[in-house]
């Protein structure tokens, strides 16, 4: 469907990636993956026309469409939710006008026997029906099942987009991307602004698309759930894997040990070769085998390993005086602002404990991390415990650097003992190995000072951990080096997270926000989505309610880490059902195609023009064995979705 052909990217002298060569196939889902700064973004660019490569071609059929999510975008703010969604139905809205003004044509007429006439009713069929197959009759309805599954409530759908923060618009513009149906959907970083809930979605519509999607993310549970093929670029090329993203780690693993193999092996032959020129290179009897040598290593071609693998990196929190038995105790906590956040918020958190904040946005999870850190005032009673000492990471977290120190100056003025041996070791995992731990901190960008925010607070002597959102400008090997840090941390954690991947294995207790309450839930993440997905499911084929609406989950005894696998399976038969589903509808619709083909054949017939074409018979005879077998197929479909 697309074809990219040695595919050529400079910035300056340096090329970024060169002599890429890949095909998109119509229902091809792609992660790309790689470090920070290897391309991806650009890559994404590139596939949609919004950058020119320095070299090499992208070509794809014409009438083939494609849409863009960028991580950053200008949002208009001049219209309500519903208007701004609307906008990606705009080909419906000039179908609609056609069709109106047909209709106005025809009531003006009066010549009703004319052949003009009959061709304006023609017409007017034709492109009702057109406006009935595009969707025309029920595109408010699939609206508001998209925006509802991004976390919109109805009631926010007459609001002006301008009450809404970046995220929730981000919200409205992948909304209005997943409305237009593209042959190609490219999605960089869209996890970002949505909740768990809103990702699960996400990923459900994805699967039941079936069109092609090239998506960048550090959400592994949902590339590993929604894509079937890994791209990494690395080292200034691409690897293509037709395997899932935990598949792909397996591969890239057994392929960098084979190129340290090659490497090896080939650092053997040169250190023989160069041993071997500088003992004869002054003996007239071996001139001619020195030369050979030379030239033999000026035409051996460097064997290049894949970019390190920092990901086993371990860094351990500095050791902090022990706290309380309870570091964390709410009774009636309450806030509100013009509307209430949450009430009755009761919790006691208890030391060494792991625990999760989730819920969608806007439900107080970040109301809460700042009534326990004091910012904010509120009603209830609140009790830190005694001798706690808490790390605080939050969004702005980063506005709090100084800006004239250099990255490595930040790290090392709070390294301490052996760790100050391996700050560059630290900075590499995270992203800023090499030049860029030279740079000062008021050249970097947001993402990159929220990283060195969290390496800084990594270092730091606490026994209270409070993170809120820590993994959204983390790749995956940086969140792998973070989550085993907290993991080995002997302190007491509260992390606010969508990021299911890096919840897994880590909390052992998740408290639930939303509808004004804080609901306990014991157990790890997916005890928590396999509670609600119970609970929600009251009847078969009940759609499963929103964490803000669903009745109390009961109260499960933490588990071995099978939650994962389970909540797999479920996914695989939920997918089986959507796919015999989609099987049905592709046929009652390729029944419908062809009646209506009868149909308008069965009209030419009945003309004397008509009557006279033998060749229309011997067509009509055809499209009925043909519906004959269509019939056939939908019959079967029917069956293997009742199975």
């Amino acid at each position: 469907m697309i074809s990219i052909e040695n595919l050529k990217v400079e910035f300056g002298a340096t090329p970024l990636f060169e002599g890429v060569s890949y095909i998109i196939n119509p229902k091809d889902r792609i992660a790309l993956v790689g470090k920070n700064g290897a391309g991806k973004s650009t890559m994404l660019k590139i596939l949609a026309g919004l950058q020119q490569p320095t070299d090499g071609t992208v070509s794809m059929p014409k009438g083939i469409s494609v849409c863009y999510l960028p991580q950053v975008m200008k949002l208009a703010d001049s219209r309500t939710v519903r208007e701004e969604t609307e906008l990606a139905f705009a080909h419906i809205s000039e179908q609609k006008a056609l069709i109106d003004r047909l209709a106005a044509e025809l009531a003006e007429r009066t010549d009703y026997e004319s052949e003009g006439y009959h061709e304006l009713i023609d017409r007017f069929t034709r492109e009702n029906e057109r406006f009935q197959i595009i969707g025309g009759a029920n595109y408010h309805a699939e609206m508001e099942q998209t925006l509802c599954g991004l976390g919109f409530s109805r009631d926010d759908f007459d609001r002006p987009t301008s009450e809404f923060s970046g995220g929730w618009r981000m919200r409205i513009e992948l909304a209005k991307l997943l409305l237009q149906h593209p042959d190609v959907l490219l999605l960089d970083e869209p996890t970002n602004h949505l909740d768990i809930e809103s990702i699960q979605w996400l990923e459900e519509f994805l699967a039941r698309n079936g069109k092609a999607v090239v998506l960048v993310s550090h959400d592994r549970a949902f590339i590993n759930n929604v894509t079937n093929r890994t791209i990494e670029i690395t080292c200034g090329t691409i690897h293509d894997y037709k395997v899932k993203y935990d598949e792909y780690v397996v591969l890239r693993r057994e392929r960098r040990e084979q190129q340290l193999r090659a490497y090896e092996n080939q650092q053997k032959e040169i250190a023989d070769i160069t041993d071997f020129i500088e003992r004869f290179r002054y003996k007239p009897t071996k001139a001619i085998q020195v030369q050979s040598r030379i030239k033999q290593l000026e035409k051996m071609v460097p064997v290049v390993i894949d970019e390190e693998d920092r990901s086993t990196l371990r860094l351990k929190f500095r050791p902090a005086q022990r706290s309380g038995n309870y570091p964390v105790i709410c009774e009636d906590v309450a806030k509100s602002y013009n509307h209430l956040v949450f009430k009755d918020a009761t919790l006691t958190i208890h030391r060494g404990e792991k625990v999760a904040f989730v819920g969608k946005n806007g439900e107080g999870k970040t109301t809460l991390v700042k009534c326990i850190m004091g910012e904010i005032p509120f009603d209830g009673k609140l009790t830190i415990g005694h001798n706690v000492e808490i790390g605080y990471f939050a969004q702005n977290q980063a506005q709090l650097l100084d800006e004239n120190l250099t990255v490595f100056e930040t790290i090392d003025r709070v390294a301490v003992g052996d760790i100050r041996l391996k700050i560059r070791d630290i900075l590499g995992a995270f992203m800023f190995g090499g030049e860029a731990s030279d740079k000062k901190v008021k050249v970097l960008s947001g993402g990159e000072r929220s990283r060195l925010a969290m390496i800084k607070l990594l270092l730091e002597s606490v026994n209270l951990l409070i993170l809120d959102e820590p993994t959204n400008h983390l790749d995956m090997r940086s969140k792998d080096v973070l989550k085993e840090a907290i993991r080995e941390f002997d302190g007491t954690v509260i992390i606010v997270s969508h990021d299911r991947e890096f919840l897994d294995g880590l909390v052992t207790k998740v408290y639930e926000f939303g509808g004004g309450k804080v609901k306990e839930h014991l157990g790890g993440i997916y005890d928590f989505l396999q509670s609600k997905r119970i609970d929600s499911l009251d009847s078969l084929g009940a759609k499963p309610q929103s964490l803000s609406s669903a009745p109390s989950a009961q109260k499960i005894e933490p588990k071995a880490s099978s939650g994962a696998m389970d909540y797999a399976a479920r996914k695989e038969q939920a997918k089986q059902q959507r796919k015999a589903q989609k099987r049905v509808e592709e046929c009652e619709k390729k029944v419908a195609k062809i009646e209506a083909e009868l149909k308008e054949l069965e009209e030419w017939m009945a003309t004397p023009s008509g009557a006279a074409n033998p060749a229309l018979f011997e067509q009509y005879g055809k499209l009925k064995e043909t519906l004959s077998q269509a019939e056939a197929e939908w019959e079967e479909a029917m069956m293997a979705l009742e199975e």
